[in-house]
């Protein structure tokens, strides 16, 4: 069996001692790598720009740009980065601003601390996670394209017309590049696998529209 590679975080949080705390916890982990931390949303964006980053643990409440926010604009300009929200609010509406925002999990710094790297292990695989304490508030039925963030729903909606990524990159003037992390994030979102599936659930949100 292969060893996991090596996952790079940057944790973002106004607070020096959460930050201390979460690097001491985290590089117990042997393929956890702390390559920068941020107090707030200009040296968090500095360093996406700037350092290898595979994930970003990210608090809501910073000065200026909130969290969620912040996230947005993560995900925009970088959406081959993970973000996993790490937050005191336990409200559902938090929940879902944070994924429509662009992150791909949820949990509640109370939370035990195997939980953040359960999470952080899960996120990276390509699956979701959310607190098992936010599991009752996120059972009502939500539509599954208000999971998504206002970018990829349109590279959705240019899906449904048939673009292909080349024709969408164009279009919204992205990367080719980008365009498949959003087609990827797209369909890890949705549950979906085959390119059949996401075509056939794209042309379903286009009618509903």
């Amino acid at each position: 069996m292969s060893s996991p590679s090596t996952v790079h975080i940057l944790l973002v949080d106004d607070h020096p001692l959460v930050r201390d705390g979460l690097r001491a916890r985290l590089e117990t982990i042997p393929h956890f790598n702390v390559v920068g931390e941020a107090g707030n949303a200009a040296e968090a964006l500095k360093h996406a720009a700037t350092l290898k980053i595979d994930l970003v643990l990210m608090d809501i409440n910073l000065g200026g740009m909130n969290g969620i926010e912040l996230t947005g604009r993560l995900n925009s300009l970088h959406p081959e980065i993970a973000i996993l929200m790490l937050s005191m609010h336990d409200k559902a509406e938090y929940v879902m601003q944070a994924i429509q925002a662009g992150a791909r999990g949820y949990v509640l710094k109370d939370a035990p601390a195997q939980d953040i790297i359960t999470a952080i292990e899960t996120v990276i695989s390509g699956g979701i996670y959310y607190s098992a304490g936010l599991a009752k508030q996120l059972a009502r039925p939500v539509s599954p394209a208000l999971l998504l963030t206002p970018r990829e729903r349109e590279v959705l909606q240019c899906i449904a017309t048939g673009r292909s990524n080349k024709h969408i990159a164009r279009d919204l003037n992205l990367s080719v590049r980008t365009v498949e992390t959003h087609r990827l994030n797209i369909k890890r979102k949705l549950g979906i696998e085959g390119q059949a599936d996401l075509i056939r659930f794209a042309l379903e949100q286009t009618q509903i529209r």
